[in-house]
């Protein structure tokens, strides 16, 4: 799995002109699942989202996290961020998961965000959506669990 997300002031998902998610201060997640992704993979990059210090304290150091600010996740599903752009013009999506397994992992990464205490607004799987943010920073970071240290290893 593959997410970019961005800390934000405010952001919202339209479809057809209607908003269907909004949040004020937090993150902004766009989620890439790729074949081979498991819910082990899912819930490790929620929880280090949900947890990672990218927030400011009261000296200016980012060392705060999501919850620890009370802000909310926004997260839309994004299957370009399985793209592979090496090769000629065209990205290639050979590693993206199927729709419908893309969409249960989407799911279930969602309901791991509520489990583990975060407010979460969601875009729409598969559809075409417009999103408006304001990157607070700008701060944006990229993970992917293929770079995780996964234990023994």
């Amino acid at each position: 799995m593959k997410a970019v997300i961005q800390r934000v002031l405010q952001a919202s998902v339209e479809i057809g002109g209607e908003t269907v998610g909004a949040i004020d201060k937090g993150i902004v997640m766009f989620l890439g699942v790729e074949k081979g992704d498991t819910q082990d993979d899912a819930s490790w990059l929620m929880a280090k989202i949900i947890n990672l210090r990218i927030f400011e304290d009261d000296y200016g150091k980012m060392n705060l996290s999501v919850l620890d600010v009370a802000g909310a996740i926004l997260a839309v599903s994004q299957f370009t961020l399985a793209g592979n752009c090496s090769k000629g013009r065209r990205p290639s999506f050979d590693t993206a998961a199927v729709p419908d397994e893309a969409n249960i992992l989407y799911e279930f990464s969602v309901a791991e965000l509520k489990r583990l205490g975060g407010t979460v607004a969601t875009g729409v799987f598969q559809a075409d959506m417009q999103v408006c943010l304001t990157n607070d920073g700008p701060v944006t970071f990229v993970l992917d669990t293929q770079l995780r240290q996964k234990p023994g290893c």
